[in-house]
């Protein structure tokens, strides 16, 4: 009974809210291939919500098969002379088109209809992050505290530089700084990395040169991470803690810096594995997203949709990457086929697609790794 218990906890908790945020996601990036695909009057042979064996489907006016496949762990639209769900060329097929029909095929179309629908894909994943911040912030507001020192940590970067209680933080870096948030935004992704930051004490502005130190800390859920810190806390009193409500214009704006945000943050992420600062055992996999969606859902469905906004930005980062297989793969031959005047050879593009998978590969097993196995050494 325990077992079955467990198990059941399993599904509901983890499971079913992983392929609620995965489905989504899948969806709206497939969805924005296809719309754009269709706008630029390229026939569309399948849409799927997932890989191989079909589950359930139908088949539109359109002669478009829409289904939903056994393997949930992504998604694919099949254009007309497409071989594969890697939207291969069919190059023994579209031999035997006429014209009019080979304009129809993914790959008669204009090189511009081409790179319109790869890139749709991406573009159709920050909309979504965008959408869902815009929603929770027009709905619920967003709770700041102004950027004002209520404690210095004894032996930490700020005690060192001359911090102290009461001082505002006006900038650092030369970047304003306006909320408690934007200091914890900048300095944790800047690990042993010198800042600048501008002081007001007693009505006079001070520059205080740091360094943040690289700390390990951990969630609600108990997962760790490492991040940068220098060392400050505010409170309710001396923050002036308060929930700012935006109109739904205002809400969309800050949808949009939200997911600039992710989007710097990944990158300084990255910046800092490749110079050895942080550790790279916060890129994750299935695994790890169908935890975090476990864990999200314990907070409520708001929570949950927040994290598939965050998910749906690194999604279409990823496959922005100029890597074959990917869709960033896809524009960057396009790109070199506008500047040749004609597109790469079959012979080529083949070789680059296998460099690709193997890449991707790589990747899924170093990311499964660490969802299995924890943080690396």
């Amino acid at each position: 009974m325990e077992l079955l218990q467990h198990a059941f906890g399993l599904v509901t908790g983890t499971i079913i809210p992983f392929l609620v945020v995965l489905t989504l996601i899948v969806f709206i990036h497939e969805m924005g291939h296809y719309l754009a695909g269709r706008w630029c009057g390229i026939g569309i042979t399948a849409f799927s919500v997932g890989f191989g064996p079909e589950i359930a489907g139908f088949n539109d006016r359109h002669g478009t098969r829409w289904k939903l496949c056994a393997i949930p762990l992504g998604g694919y639209v099949k254009f007309h002379g497409d071989e594969d769900a890697a939207s291969t060329p069919d190059y023994g097929k579209l031999g035997g088109l006429t014209d009019a029909e080979r304009s129809r095929t993914f790959l008669g179309a204009a090189l511009w209809k081409r790179a319109v629908t790869v890139a749709a894909g991406p573009i159709a994943n920050f909309i979504l992050a965008i959408a869902i911040f815009s929603v929770t912030f027009a709905t619920y507001g967003r709770q700041v505290a102004d950027p004002v020192v209520a404690e210095v940590r004894e032996s930490s970067a700020a005690a060192a530089a001359g911090i102290l209680p009461g001082d505002l933080l006006v900038s650092i870096d030369g970047s304003p700084v306006r909320t408690f948030d934007d200091v914890r935004r900048y300095v944790s992704v800047r690990p042993e990395v010198p800042i600048v930051v501008t002081i007001q004490r007693d009505g006079e502005n001070r520059d205080l040169r740091m360094v943040p130190q690289r700390t390990e800390l951990s969630d609600q859920f108990g997962n760790k991470m490492e991040v940068g810190v220098i060392g400050i806390v505010t409170n309710e009193a001396t923050g002036n803690f308060r929930v700012v409500e935006y109109s739904p214009l205002q809400a969309v704006g800050q949808g949009a810096l939200q997911s600039w945000y992710i989007v710097t943050g990944t990158f300084d992420y990255l910046a800092n594995v490749v110079t050895g600062r942080m550790k790279a055992d916060q890129i994750g996999g299935p695994i790890r997203v169908a935890q975090a969606s476990g864990q999200m859902a314990t907070l409520g469905v708001a929570a949950l949709l927040q994290l598939a906004a965050v998910l749906s930005v690194s999604i279409g980062l990823l496959n922005l990457m100029p890597v074959p297989v990917l869709d960033g793969g896809h524009l960057m031959f396009y790109a070199v086929e506008a500047l040749r005047g004609r597109p790469v050879g079959p012979r080529t593009q083949e070789i680059a697609f296998r460099i690709g998978m193997a890449l991707i590969l790589m990747l899924t097993v170093f990311a499964t790794w660490n969802d299995t196995f924890g943080r690396l050494g």
